[in-house]
């Protein structure tokens, strides 16, 4: 397997990976076994959850990760100072020495539970940091942002991806089609990405379309094959329709568009309507054609709004769904409201509130760009070295790290809902369901709790140990596990306000380890 992106390669990196990876070789230290985690320390977006997403791309670069000569040359430039030895070392290094284990991609994670630990040479786990951070940060951040708007949206509305023309540069555009749908969308306006990742590609037609149309008399082939095989005139049908009901004042060039559209695809005929007045042409020229189509045995699918009071507007052209389908004797039950427009969390719970009337919504900027947040800030941390636990001190808390190898657990409780995340040492006896388990803060010795879990699942498997170990997911089961871990978690640690924060503890045993650690690296002050 190879990287999406070509420019994946042991180069991605930071300078200063490379120049610690000479110091260590230089001093003899560059085998000396290390173990890194890789974890973030708060949910974005002020929320209680995140969706880990990347680990694919992740296991791709570990599979193609040897540096060519000319990279080797490059760098040769780069530290002159440097020994011709250790570019004869990095021409050699592979990654058979390096294991890995990983949280499952797709999978709700919280604050400090490592997403991975790295474990292997020192100075290859360290050459590792920057290229892991960076095929993890975004593509979580992402998937995450997906997740709360499939949230906001409702479970049964369909979500679009539109933001390829909004995102930071193609890279960006690829990364946010694949992870929006990881998180949770239906499909992407982006063509490049329904090819390479089998995400389902969806689109209409925009508002200069509907403006190049100025009479009927621009379309030149006006016949639709109906569906007894008999070719029927479509612009003669829809003037019929549009004389019945009335609808004798819309803008010509708008219901020219919509004729023509329909033509070339009668059976996913979808029509923007908002280029000159939504209700009074926009919604009866669909309205006019629809019908048409369907009385040839088509199935038009249904209008996009994209500017306006999309609620009242969505309830409006409902409204006038059902009555002009009443007067014809018309099912028009079938036909779907599309929305887009700049839509955020915001004003998908405003739109709930107010009541609406939309199926389908169709999300660009405020998705791919995480306006709301920009990054979601994991890190990548020493916590052993030469199999003694490192610790790094900070008078902020959050930027304290646990020390050591760990292993992690999600204990449910009896009515199927994970009460929390334990974090052990590795080596330390696992968590059984039904026995009562001390669970505590890993900071704060007031906080603390005694769970009995109904079921344990372990967080961590074993992805890469010289080679690949985990069998490659598609993107459809991953996306399938992440909707199914929103159904399985309390709704208050997932709601989009004020969420309950979730529990991620540390065992009495490492916490202990923790503090006696802490207390060991600590400067003593001295006071005169």
């Amino acid at each position: 397997m190879s990287t999406t992106n070509r420019l994946v390669n042991p180069l991605l990196t930071d300078l200063y990976e490379l120049t610690m990876a000479y110091a260590y070789w230089k001093h003899g230290r560059h085998e000396e076994h290390a173990v890194f985690d890789l974890f973030f320390r708060k949910n974005p977006f002020r929320g209680e959850f995140t969706v880990f997403a990347g680990l694919e791309e992740v296991l791709s670069f570990l599979e193609g990760f040897r540096y060519s000569d000319e990279q080797v040359d490059y760098l040769r430039t780069l530290l002159p100072e440097s020994e011709p030895a250790f570019f004869e070392w990095l021409r050699r290094v592979d990654l058979s020495g390096v294991t890995v284990h990983a949280v499952s991609e797709g999978s709700i994670v919280f604050p400090r539970v490592p997403l991975l630990r790295v474990e292997g040479p020192l100075a290859l786990a360290q050459l590792l940091e920057t290229t892991l951070l960076t095929l993890v940060n975004y593509p979580s951040l992402v998937a995450t942002n997906a997740a709360r708007f499939r949230l906001a949206a409702g479970m049964r509305k369909t979500l679009l991806e539109f933001g390829l023309r909004r995102a930071q540069g193609p890279d960006g555009g690829m990364s946010a089609s694949r992870y929006a749908f990881m998180g949770g969308f239906d499909a992407t306006s982006n063509v490049l990405a329904g090819m390479l990742f089998g995400i389902p590609p969806r689109g209409t037609h925009a508002h200069s379309y509907v403006q190049s149309f100025q009479s009927l008399e621009q379309i030149p082939s006006r016949v639709v094959p109906a569906s007894d095989g008999q070719s029927v005139d479509l612009v003669e049908r829809t003037l019929a329709i549009r004389d019945r009901l009335r609808f004798n004042h819309t803008n010509q060039g708008e219901l020219a568009a919509f004729v023509s559209y329909a033509l070339a695809f009668p059976e996913s005929f979808l029509a923007l309507v908002d280029t000159y007045d939504t209700l009074n042409s926009g919604v009866p020229n669909f309205i006019c054609v629809a019908f048409a189509l369907m009385e040839m045995g088509h199935q038009p699918i249904g209008v996009r709004l994209d500017s306006g009071d999309l609620a009242f507007l969505s309830k409006a052209t409902r409204n006038m769904f059902a009555s002009c389908g009443e007067l014809l004797n018309k099912d028009v039950s079938h036909f779907k409201i599309a929305a887009s427009n700049d839509i955020d969390e915001a004003v998908l719970m405003s739109l709930n509130s107010e009541g609406h009337e939309i199926d389908i919504f169709g999300i660009g900027t405020r998705l791919v760009t995480c306006e709301s947040q920009p990054a979601l800030g994991c890190v990548y941390k020493l916590v052993e070295i030469g199999g003694s636990p490192r610790i790094k001190l900070s008078q902020d808390l959050q930027k304290v790290t646990i020390p050591g190898r760990k292993e992690a657990y999600r204990l449910y409780g009896q009515r199927g809902f994970p009460l929390l995340d334990l974090m052990v040492q590795a080596g330390e006896t696992p968590p059984h369901p039904g026995d009562q388990i001390l669970c505590r803060h890993p900071f704060d010795e007031t906080k603390r709790v005694l769970v009995t879990p109904s079921r344990v699942m372990p967080l961590h498997q074993c992805v890469w140990n010289g080679g690949r170990m985990a069998a490659e997911r598609s993107i459809h089961d991953i996306r399938a596990d992440v909707l199914s871990q929103l159904a399985s978690f309390r709704q208050d640690h997932l709601r989009l306000l004020n969420p309950t924060p979730y529990k991620v503890s540390v065992s009495a045993k490492l916490y202990d380890f923790i503090h006696r650690l802490w207390v060991e690296e600590s400067p003593l002050p001295e006071l005169r």
